[in-house]
């Protein structure tokens, strides 16, 4: 079975275009990052397997996710390469384009989004560019679906393109000849390609030539190139060199095979981004975006199937296990094991799923309309004042979603310190995990401000993550300099199609953690529970689960929630943020959530619930956000600091709401 690579700049539907080949769904988002490991799928037909590399511009890599597409170039076995190009940019896509030709393996291209294209008045004439560049090209339309089946049909019938070649210069080409010459026949690409990386300062493919090329000769031979174009160009880069004889190749290209008729009307993109995009209004219109998306979460359409479904769990599937139970005639401790602690501890998460796929729906909604990526630009402004670029904010907004993927695309920070403080700051958004525990305390206590308060949450998180950005920016960040690139596409109408697969694809991981690692959690709380120093099947009170708690309890007194309660679920939750809920339904034993809210109102006071909430928000991260952290740090060291900045962070800042509040008034 012969492989493809899918190459293409970030956001120009090259994900999309995957799915639509190969049948199968992989994450769809509107903004660049979001492909961070290559993803692989079977064509259609049966004739090739498609990888799906991540976006990038370049193959001369800067950030994590930019390594993998150059590594899989070098490392990989593959047959042929498809390039998905935008043809409503097409002069800056073309540069990518053109750095795939000379690797010179077969290549075919995907000209995406022509709709886009024509309707700015670019009227691409596909024939000629093909011809002139060496290589097949098929328009489509990859949201669509429209043109993807001829290029699925085209895909095993690339063939070897034509040597293609730029002349760079004298000096460039006697530098390429004589790296060249000392290259050995059998590489994935041409030897002109390695030499002209290597001349680009590319250390991906500078490590790997030197296996070859003595590092003294290699060195000598990329300094004296460098040193004559800098000296003709007066002060021109090597660089710079090569991407301005690139860049006029393009623009000669472009007028041969592209009419412009010029638009006299603005389009919808432009004057929605005049508002969307605006130095004083964008963070004001992004807040209250948030706000109504809680309104209808928490107020509107979530609570109330969650009350239906509440009833469901204590009345008839209740019903109908005790009865499954009585007629199996099982003893006291299965009884109790499947009521009191699994449909109790499980069942009390699982009544908050359709407020969090709500919530993942209208986020999907805001990321395939396009307005995700403006948020990103909207927060650059301000994340500049801390020490950080717009990118970073990128993890930040995944991490709304869950902390693990979040932590994962900072892959696509390009400076190493920068993307550090990404992975550490990123845990402190507020994850659908924690909008379990969210839903549960604001129904009991906030009934009337329920999407006010989740909203304080949200922001408190971003507030505090930007605060210590610009703390550690001063610690870690003395000498990197930062930038930012981010592609703003067009606004789109989001597809339900891609809405619901992208809805379910964040909401099934909540789904699945509750029938496994919440699961076990119950049982395991629940025995906790049922049993204690003095034996089995005791008062709650005096419960191994209890002691622990106790343990645990006074260091929360000033925070306003020192009962043993309180301390066993924070206990628990490190293990998942969910588990905090299942832990309350496990120890107050109520039948449905309308008695659950009424037993944490005796522990709880409205302050001591928002300052419980607090903590939960910015305390340690869950086990497997823990793990991911150990995994893309490599270090123990930062691992442990993640933990223990979290714990005093959250610490002190509950500590503070729960005194203001007292001084305030508040009870």
């Amino acid at each position: 079975m012969q492989y493809i690579g899918l190459f293409g700049n970030p956001n120009t539907g090259k994900t999309s275009l995957f799915n639509s080949l190969t049948g199968s769904y992989e994450y769809v988002g509107n903004w660049s990052g979001v492909t961070v490991e290559k993803k692989v799928g079977v064509l259609r037909n049966e004739q090739g397997s498609l990888i799906d590399l991540p976006g990038v511009y370049s193959l001369h890599p800067l950030s994590k996710d930019e390594q993998v597409a150059t590594q899989f170039l070098l490392t990989e076995s593959f047959s042929s390469i498809l390039n998905i190009v935008d043809a409503s940019r097409l002069e800056r896509n073309l540069h990518l384009t053109i750095e795939l030709l000379e690797f010179g393996k077969s290549m075919m291209i995907g000209l995406n989004m022509i709709d886009v294209a024509n309707a700015r008045g670019h009227q691409i004439h596909i024939g000629k560019l093909g011809d002139l560049l060496g290589v097949s090209i098929t328009p489509v339309i990859a949201r669509k679906g429209i043109g993807c089946e001829q290029l699925l049909n085209e895909i095993p019938a690339a063939s070897k393109q034509n040597r293609f070649l730029i002349h760079y210069g004298t000096v460039v080409e006697k530098a390429v000849h004589e790296i060249a010459s000392m290259l050995p026949d059998q590489l994935p690409g041409t030897k002109r390609w390695y030499a002209l990386q290597c001349l680009l300062g590319n250390e991906t493919v500078y490590r790997e030539v030197e296996r070859f090329i003595d590092y003294a000769k290699l060195h000598n031979i990329v300094e004296e190139a460098t040193k004559q174009v800098t000296s003709e160009s007066h002060s021109r880069t090597m660089k710079q060199h090569i991407h301005q004889i690139r860049a006029s190749y393009i623009e000669t290209l472009l007028v041969q095979v592209v009419t412009v008729t010029p638009s006299k009307t603005i389009s919808a993109t432009e004057r929605i981004d005049r508002i969307a995009t605006h130095n004083v209004l964008g963070i004001p219109i992004f807040l209250l975006i948030m706000f109504l998306l809680f309104k209808v979460t928490f107020d509107w359409v979530g609570t109330p199937i969650s009350n239906v479904l509440d009833d469901f769990f204590s009345g008839p599937l209740s019903q109908v296990v005790t009865f499954l139970l009585d007629r199996m005639e099982a003893n006291t401790f299965i009884r109790d094991l499947v009521t009191n602690g699994i449909i109790a501890g499980v069942g009390g998460v699982l009544v908050f799923v359709p407020q969090i796929f709500i919530l993942f729906f209208f986020i999907s909604l805001l990321e395939d309309s396009g307005y995700m990526a403006r948020v990103a630009t909207v927060m650059d402004r301000l994340m500049e004042k801390v020490g950080l670029n717009g990118k970073a904010f990128i993890p930040m907004i995944i991490g709304l979603g869950c902390n693990v993927p979040g932590i994962m695309a900072a892959r696509t920070v390009e400076q190493p310190k920068e993307r550090l403080i990404t992975i550490l700051l990123t845990p402190l958004m507020s994850c659908s995990a924690r909008l379990s525990v969210y839903s549960l305390f604001v129904a009991a206590f906030f009934a009337k401000q329920q999407a006010l308060i989740v909203l304080s949450l949200y922001v408190l998180g971003i507030g505090c993550a930007l605060l210590l950005a610009k703390f550690f920016s001063k610690v870690l960040l003395r000498d990197e300099v930062s930038f930012f690139l981010i592609e703003l596409p067009p606004y789109r109408v989001p597809q339900w199609k891609t809405l619901l697969r992208s809805t379910w694809d964040k909401g099934k991981g909540f789904v699945r953690k509750a029938g496994t690692f919440i699961f076990g959690g119950s049982v395991f709380i629940w025995l906790l529970s049922y049993a204690g120093p003095d034996g089995l099947q005791i008062d709650m009170e005096h419960s191994y689960l209890a002691h622990i708690g106790g343990l645990l309890a006074p260091l929360f007194i000033p925070l306003g929630f020192g009962t043993w309660q309180a301390g066993a679920a924070l206990l628990t939750g490190f293990l998942a943020k969910e588990v905090v809920v299942s832990t309350m339904t496990i120890m107050f034993k109520t039948p449905n959530i309308d008695q659950l809210h009424a037993s944490m109102q005796q522990i709880f006071t409205p302050l001591s619930a928002y300052s419980f909430l607090v903590f939960i928000l910015l305390y340690v991260p869950c086990l497997a956000t823990v793990a991911v952290i150990q995994k893309e740090t490599s270090s123990k060291k930062w691992t442990m600091f993640s933990i223990g900045y979290a714990l005093v962070l959250a610490y002190g800042v509950s500590f503070i709401v729960h005194t203001v509040g007292l001084l305030l008034g508040f009870q």
